[in-house]
């Protein structure tokens, strides 16, 4: 499969060139991420220096591709592609929103969520075949990002029983690439078959003075909430990138039996079969809403399917039209 796709990237070479390139074009790579090959890695960003002013940094450690954004819009340049998966969109998103510089991506992680929102092609030769014929000329526009306790987000956030899940998924990475959602899967059901009926750990989610009790909350800003190989898993209603809001979902029990009604109606493409769930509480376009742990034990979070620590007390939000972004 790698040496097909190296076949079509050196293809790229074959476009001719730009008589002068005008756009400065950062390129910031995570040479962790699942799908980034250095091989191919050289050979797409020698095919967009023919068409860009590019610089090209690989990010070291977490929070780099933040620091990196933020000096680039100092620095005079165009545009900022982040070639990774979603957890390094986000760094690069957070160092970006509230600028006017905007972001694009070059998909290398596993499930590339925000990439494909953005109709950017989940092939990575494909979608630097576009930024080459695009000559610089991508179509910009300005999306909501959410807030985490004022970390941004670009798609979707969880807390609890589902943020512990995709840490665990994370620390495989040699089944994360072999068997993707597949394991994910495997890792959910067998969980909850191993835990003690009462023993989740459960938190207090209130949007004004709306509260409910659950195993897991989620919260997007986006329609999608992540990918299951190519089907588009949705679950929380009325969420969009450029809608002024969050929406929220509540799973108030985790039992073996309503995980196992939950995914047909993820995969059911309408939000609203989710919300109708009798487990499922829904808190559909809202400004703001406060997650409490109930007892002593703090939660898990997640942002963009990366993991970022243990909380008390977290509090969501919105940003209205602060990330640019091109596609």
């Amino acid at each position: 499969m790698l040496g097909r796709a190296h076949d079509r990237a050196t293809r790229l070479l074959d476009v001719s060139p730009a008589a002068d390139p005008a756009k400065r074009m950062l390129v910031l790579v995570n040479p962790r991420a699942t799908r980034v090959y250095p091989s191919l890695t050289e050979t797409l960003l020698t095919a967009l220096a023919r068409h860009y002013h590019v610089d090209c940094v690989e990010t070291r450690r977490p929070g780099h591709a933040t620091a990196l954004s933020r000096d680039a819009t100092n620095g005079g340049y165009d545009i900022v592609t982040a070639f990774g998966g979603d957890g390094t969109v986000n760094e690069v998103a957070n160092g970006l929103a509230g600028t006017d510089t905007p972001l694009t991506c070059l998909p290398g992680g596993r499930t590339n969520v925000f990439a494909r929102a953005l109709g950017i092609p989940r092939d990575v030769v494909a979608a630097t075949d576009r930024l080459i014929h695009s000559g610089g000329r991508m179509r910009t526009r300005r999306i909501d990002t959410g807030l985490m306790n004022g970390r941004h987000f670009v798609f979707a956030s969880g807390v609890g029983f589902g943020a512990t899940l995709n840490a665990r998924f994370n620390d495989r990475d040699r089944l994360k690439a072999r068997l993707g959602e597949y394991y994910f899967a495997y890792e959910m059901l067998a969980s909850v078959a191993r835990s003690r009926p009462g023993s989740r750990q459960r938190v207090r989610t209130t949007v004004d003075r709306r509260s409910v009790e659950g195993v897991t909350t989620i919260a997007q800003n986006s329609q999608l909430l992540t990918y299951f190989g190519r089907w588009p898993v949705r679950v929380c209603e009325n969420a969009g990138l450029a809608t002024g809001t969050i929406s929220l979902a509540v799973l108030k029990r985790a039992s073996f039996r309503e995980l196992l009604t939950l995914p047909p109606r993820a995969f059911s493409d309408r939000p609203s079969a989710v919300a109708r769930h009798e487990q499922v509480e829904s808190f559909p376009s809202v400004r703001a809403a406060r997650v409490d742990a109930l007892g002593d034990e703090r939660f898990p979070v997640e942002i963009d399917g990366e993991y970022v620590g243990d909380f008390d007390a977290i509090e969501y939000g919105i940003a209205p039209r602060s990330l640019c972004v091109a596609a």
